[in-house]
This record gives C-alpha cells, structure tokens and sequence, in this order.
C-alpha cells in the first residue's frame, strides 16, 4: 500500500524520462514550430511512440489512442480520445503536456500536420498552392455549400424542437462563446432581442461565468464551441448547469465535455482540414442551426415577434437617414 506522499516505485524515473523528452523534444527538432518548418513526415508521431514506454499506462493509452487516429486526429474531440483511451479527459491532456505539447489542441494540430502536408490533393476543398484566388473562392464555396447540406442530416431533429421549447419558454437567454464563436453569440443575442426574448451574450469570459451563475430554474444558457472542449465556455455552461438553467450546446462533435453537460446539443460543421483548422464552414453550420432556431421561435410566437419587431422599425427609424 502507498501510503500519502509516497512515490510508487518507477515514478522519479517516469518524471525524469518525460522531462527529457521534453527537453529533446525542444532541442531536436520536436517542438511545434521546429516540426513545421522541417516537415519531416512522421517525426512528431514517431517520437510520440519512442515515449510511450515513459509514460505511466493511463497516458500511454490516450497517446496510443490519438496516433491510431492517424491524419485524421484533426477530426477528433478530447472526449472521443478519452473514450478511446478507456481514460479522463484531463488524462488525455496530461499525456498531450507529457510529450512538450501545450495541450490536446495543440497535440493534435502538430500531430495533424505531421503525419499529412499542408495543402494538396487530400484537404476536401483540393487547393492547390497554384489555384488563383478565383479558384480558391469557388473551391471554398462549394465546401462550404456541402458543409451546409449536411447540416438538416447531423442535427437531431427532436433536440431541434426540445431547444426551440426552452427558449420560448425562458425568462432570460444567456449566450456563451469566446474566440471566433463569440460573433454568433452577439448576433444571436441580438437577434433574440428584436423578437422579444431576453438575451445577453456577454463578450468577457469572467463576465459570462458570472452571468451564468446568476441564472434560474426555467433560464436557458446557449454555449456555441466548434471543439466543445474549450475551457472558458465549458465552465460557463457548467456554472448555468450549476445553478439550474438548461444548458443548449451547438458544437460540430457529438461527444466533448460540453455535451457531456448540455441538456440539448445541436451537432453540426464542416470538417477541419490540415491548413484551416476550425474552418469557416463549422461557423456556417452553427449559423443556421441558430437561425433555424429564430425563426422557429418567431412562428411558435408570433405575435410576441410582431409586436419586438414594430418596436424596432421605429428605433432602427431614429438612426437611419
């Protein structure tokens, strides 16, 4: 038995064994920005497996889990690695630092780029380094166009009409979202606005933490979050979890920790690829998964939107010449 403060046998050796890798990862050409530059296919992958023997066994699985995703790690949430790994998610993320990474994401974009080349035949949008930028427009529309169709097929249609019931009946809104989800956050909350429904989508993450905490019982908190597995969201979605409001998660995977806490989640976006990750297509989908649930609340409430709606032709009156 080991009793508290007490190193199992073979830890010092474990510690010491990751610090150098770190170290050699720093030094030999197996840090982000090194692996990068050289392009050495497979370097990054390879080094990761010379350590597996180094890293205690929960690690050691979830490293095995990420690289038998191969090229397609990009696609992955920490979750399904989680899942995979038979492991926690601060577990995957542990193993992700154990091998000099900053964290999952970090890990994965490295992995990602080692193991396929930046751009080519492979990316679904097939840009070549010589396509124009005619040519690179009408392939990143098309992309886009698919991403959009696939949109009515990845959303669960009952959690659809679960979300719209929510927020029609909620008191308040509260709209999460920090990096490039808080644009749809501020224009959904606004929208909300000028169909007469209370919302707010705050743009600092202390601010939203604290918002969400103040939430009641029958309140509603939408968090937006293309990975599902970014901190400041997920806490804020806990914290309206916490304190009794329901939690609506539009994400583009089934299976992160902010699903794990929403009570409805709305899975749709375009697929990451090896140069745009988090691409504009994900943001697209998650558009119209709000927009859908708009003008879904306008039809279900349709006088409530007739009445916000005359309100704000006259304020929108006073501001236009």
């Amino acid at each position: 038995m080991t009793h508290p403060g007490t190193r199992r046998p073979g830890e010092a050796r474990e510690r010491e064994t990751a610090g150098t890798l770190q170290r050699e990862r720093r030094g030999a050409g197996v840090t982000e920005t090194s692996a990068r530059e050289q392009r050495v296919p497979g370097a990054v992958a390879e080094r990761a497996r010379a350590a597996l023997g180094s890293l205690p066994r929960g690690e050691a699985r979830a490293v095995q889990a990420l690289l038998a995703q191969g090229s397609d790690v990009i696609r992955v949430s920490v979750s399904e690695i989680a899942a995979a790994a038979g492991t926690g998610v601060g577990t995957v993320v542990r193993a992700c630092q154990s091998l000099g990474f900053k964290g999952f994401q970090d890990a994965k974009i490295a992995l990602t780029q080692d193991l396929a080349p930046l751009v080519g035949e492979r990316s679904p949008e097939h840009i070549d380094r010589g396509d124009r930028p005619a040519e690179v427009l009408a392939k990143l529309a098309a992309s886009s166009a698919e991403a959009l169709s696939r949109t009515p097929v990845s959303v669960d249609g009952e959690a659809l009409a679960r979300a719209v019931e929510l927020l029609r009946a909620a008191p308040r809104v509260l709209l999460l979202g920090v990096g490039t989800s808080s644009p749809l956050t501020q224009d959904m909350a606004y929208r909300l606005l000028t169909i007469g429904i209370s919302a707010e989508a705050p743009s600092d993450v202390h601010v939203q933490h604290v918002r969400a905490r103040l939430l009641r019982q029958g309140d509603v908190a939408v968090a937006v979050s293309h990975t599902g597995s970014t901190r400041e969201t997920v806490n804020a979605a806990r914290g309206a979890h916490e304190a009794g409001a329901s939690v609506v998660a539009v994400t583009s995977f089934s299976t992160t920790p902010l699903t794990e806490i929403a009570d409805v989640a709305l899975v749709a976006g375009g697929l990451e690829t090896r140069y745009r990750v988090e691409a504009m297509t994900s943001r697209l989908a998650h558009l119209v998964v709000l927009d859908s649930l708009l003008i879904s609340l306008v039809l279900a409430e349709p006088e409530r939107s007739e009445t916000a709606q005359k309100l704000l032709a006259d304020v929108l009156a006073e501001h236009r010449f």
